[in-house]
């Protein structure tokens, strides 16, 4: 397949010959892209597109076109109906533009493009990873909550849809919040195997939902084996000799004044109506003219330059300017993505410009770049950025305006206010913690609750529906509640035994773990539970400085929710009440290690957003069977029997629960006070249980504590690396759905849809209590030789109700 583009040669020509990459697909799909080299240790190539306007200088009025064609096809496709109640979401930052001119086509839509900035006091209306780029993480800051919360079609737009991972993410991510019948995915190329394309549709299918896809082009790049090396290695040769042409000396810089609305959105981070863009057209001859008239007299070739995300202001400006002056005008941005620059007319990127980055990024100061701007013969550079960017690094000596301006005579700044989204008022004061009698069965110095009580609420459903909906996208799990395993005689006599012959085991990882809190972090730490499986163990630590020391540490309980992180509100008002560095988050134990993860995730969001820092991400644990933390009583798996039973052997407290429709953005998480279980209630007798037994131990804690200091406590995750290996070797490929330890174990068996249980050969009394509820639910336990657990849970892979038998429990696989 060739076509003339640089110089008669196809522009990824230099790339297919030296990395055996083959580009096959749509006769015009050369049209479309070039080829150039990642500096990315996640994938060599990199497809590069000629009308995107993000690598390469284009005519605007193509870029914008081929968008707003793109839109015109999807309007068709839904009727102008849905269009109508639909929403367009581009993903930042090389498709933002991209998404707003396809919205633009589609004419009746708002739109919303994904972020890597995030905004103090705006909450997340979702996010998600793009698992091959070299910045994953996006948020969704819609400035109108309601924005992504209808059930009309969400029109998802990126430059290229390769192996529909990111799509995938998304769908999953916004589905389990706002439930849709429809989506339709829009790219500029289609690029998928014919194994991604069918992944979709068996997706599609699982949720229950409508996905198309409609693109201008389609094809497939063929990789050779071992070609992520070979780019590698080419990158290496290569990389000395990416330099620059040489620069002429003291381009000049000045300021054009644009005259932007006040008040209309720059683009898309925060949502962009018709009505906006109304307005927008309605000024654009005006601001456009006021670049003509700033242009240097006889101009002959004039960039537009726009800035990362902000693309689309940029775009439009640039085409209203070809419009209306005698010059070419061309059309590109800055990026964060670092690309080998190659001056071959075989290679796409011809030329890199690199420079600090000047907007004060979240994720930290790094290099930014401009390709195929130098040596490329403007005589003007218009640069437009937002306010947030216009900053000293912008106009430093080795910043991007110096670095312009040793290649074009002119350069001119245009600064488009960046659009501070109006925050609605949050309350003066959050609620005080709710403590027992009230609320749980714990005495009220013992715990104070930083939750909202639902116990009104029917939020109970059937474990095999709720695994069904989770499992197919339709619900996360915090959304409901399973309905309250009430155990048999049997069990309960299982609980009493094992708690009999683990109390010294508990109290001795009760008194290392406290000790070496109070030892490393001095003065008064305030324990903060994440509730649930963590409140008795901060109650037990709580009890044993208490006993020792006669000190009452402040106890707290809060709610952390994977995949949605720990509730922010909770963190406000610890901050308003102590000091962040005092307090110190505890859990029971860990498993593979996901909830360190969410917290340290969900503590460096927090301080992104509220200015508050302090908060350290760091679990105590009574058991690190997976290594993953710094503190703990003890890295044995074993049965702590709080983890045998739910609310009752936890103050009568239900799971926490997040669901939109109960707690609004400035509620604590909500979670149920069963009171009508008091019967069965064995929390109070658990705890006293074990801090019985503090005197006995105590000797035993003070000698391990002592040899503390001389161990290696670093981390291993040994366990996230045991986990992975498990999900492959039994075809499960999904790490959620394997549970290690004895703890997660039982959660699995009282709560999920368990397939098969993992059991340690030779394991004795602690998994009595795994077997009994193994039996009553028809679940196997296979012995294996090397588990680095005593026990692992793996939930069924592939369920639906029709996966189970008649009587619905899990079927022997």
């Amino acid at each position: 397949m060739k076509n003339a583009v640089n110089d008669g040669v196809w522009s990824g020509t230099w790339v297919a010959r030296r990395l055996g990459v083959e580009l096959e697909g749509d006769e015009h799909l050369t049209d479309l892209l070039g080829m150039a080299l990642r500096r990315n240790p996640k994938r060599a190539h990199l497809l590069v597109s000629h009308v995107l306007g993000k690598h390469v200088p284009q005519s605007p009025a193509v870029v914008h076109g081929h968008g707003v064609r793109l839109g015109h096809r999807v309007r068709a496709l839904l009727g102008d109906a849905e269009a109508a109640r639909a929403v367009v979401l581009g993903y930042a930052e090389t498709a933002t533009g991209l998404g707003h001119s396809v919205a633009d086509g589609l004419a009746l839509a708002p739109y919303l493009h994904s972020t890597r900035r995030p905004v103090a006091g705006v909450t997340p209306a979702g996010g998600f990873e793009e698992s091959h780029s070299h910045a994953t993480s996006h948020l969704l800051l819609p400035e109108d909550p309601a924005l992504l919360a209808g059930d009309g079609p969400l029109v998802l737009v990126d430059d290229e849809f390769s192996t529909g991972n990111t799509v995938l993410n998304t769908i999953r991510e916004l589905h389990a919040r706002h439930p849709r019948r429809r989506y339709v995915v829009v790219a500029l190329v289609d690029m998928r195997s014919a194994e991604d394309a069918a992944r979709l549709d068996r997706f599609a299918a699982e949720i229950g939902a409508r996905v198309d896809l409609v693109a201008a082009a389609s094809g497939t790049v063929r990789l050779p084996e071992g070609v992520l090396e070979k780019g590698q290695a080419l990158v290496a040769e290569h990389e000395r000799a990416d330099a620059v042409p040489g620069a002429v000396p003291g381009g000049e810089v000045s300021r054009v004044e644009l005259g932007w609305p006040a008040g209309l959105p720059d683009g898309g981070r925060h949502g962009f109506t018709p009505a906006h863009r109304a307005r927008l057209e309605a000024a654009l001859p005006g601001m456009a003219a006021r670049i003509a008239d700033a242009l240097p007299e006889g101009a002959r070739r004039v960039l537009v330059l726009g800035f990362e995300e902000l693309m689309y202001a940029p775009l439009r400006l640039a085409a209203e300017l070809e419009r209306t002056v005698p010059a070419e005008v061309r059309y590109s941005t800055t990026t964060r993505s670092p690309v080998l620059a190659v001056d071959d007319p075989g290679y796409a990127i011809r030329t890199r410009l690199a420079f600090p980055a000047h907007d004060d990024p979240a994720d930290g100061p790094g290099e930014r770049y401009a390709y195929n701007v130098a040596g490329a013969g403007f005589d003007t550079v218009v640069a437009v950025v937002d306010s947030a960017a216009d900053t000293p690094a912008l106009h430093a000596p080795d910043g991007l305006l110096a670095r312009l301006a040793a290649h074009a005579p002119h350069v001119l700044l245009a600064v488009v206010p960046a659009h501070e989204p109006h925050l609605p008022e949050r309350p003066a004061m959050l609620p005080e913690p709710l403590r027992g009698p009230a609320f749980s069965s714990y005495a009220p110095e013992e715990v104070g609750w930083l939750l909202q009580d639902l116990s009104g609420v029917s939020l109970e459903a059937p474990t095999e529906e709720r695994e069904e909906a989770v499992q197919n996208g339709g619900a996360h799990y915090a959304e409901s509640l399973p309905v309250e395993y009430q155990p048999s005689e049997r069990y309960q006599a299982l609980f009493h035994a094992a708690l009999e012959t683990s109390a010294d085991r508990i109290a001795r990882a009760v008194g290392v773990v406290t000790e070496t809190v109070l030892t490393e972090r001095g003065g008064t730490p305030v324990l903060v539970s994440l509730a649930r499986a963590g409140t008795p163990v901060g109650v037990l630590m709580r009890r044993w400085a208490e006993q020792r020391y006669g000190t009452e540490l402040p106890h707290y309980a809060v709610s952390i929710v994977r995949g949605r992180g720990i509730d922010a509100n909770a963190l406000r008002w610890l901050a308003a009440h102590h000091d962040p560095r005092d307090v110190v988050f505890v859990d029971g134990w860990t498993g593979k290690g996901a909830i360190t993860r969410e917290l340290a995730a969900a503590i460096q969001e927090f301080e992104r957003a509220e200015g508050v820092t302090g908060f350290d991400p760091e679990i105590a644990v009574l058991a690190d069977p997976g290594s993953c933390v710094r503190t703990y009583g003890t890295r044995d798996d074993f049965l702590i029997p709080s983890a045998c039973l739910n609310s009752t052997v936890s103050g009568l407290i239900s799971r926490t629960v997040l669901r939109a429709d109960l707690v609004g953005p400035d509620d604590f998480h909500g979670a149920k006070f069963y009171r009508e279980l008091a019967d069965a209630d064995v929390s109070v007798a658990f705890l006293d249980a074990v801090s019985a037994r503090f005197a006995e131990v105590r000797d035993e804690v003070d000698a391990a504590v002592k040899e503390l200091p001389a161990e290696d406590r670093t981390p291993t995750w040994e366990g996230w690396r045991a986990v992975e290996r498990i999900s492959e070797e039994y075809g499960i490929h999904d790490v959620n759905l394997v549970k290690p330890g004895v703890g997660e174990t039982t959660r699995v068996l009282l709560r999920r849809v368990p397939w098969k249980i993992l059991a340690k050969a030779g394991a004795g009394a602690d998994l009595d209590h795994v077997r009994l509820l193994a039996e009553q639910r028809g679940v196997p336990v296979e012995e294996v030789d090397d588990l680095p657990y005593t026990c692992v849970g793996l939930i069924h892979p592939k369920y639906t109700r029709g996966a189970t038998g008649a009587d619905g429990r899990a079927v022997n696989v």
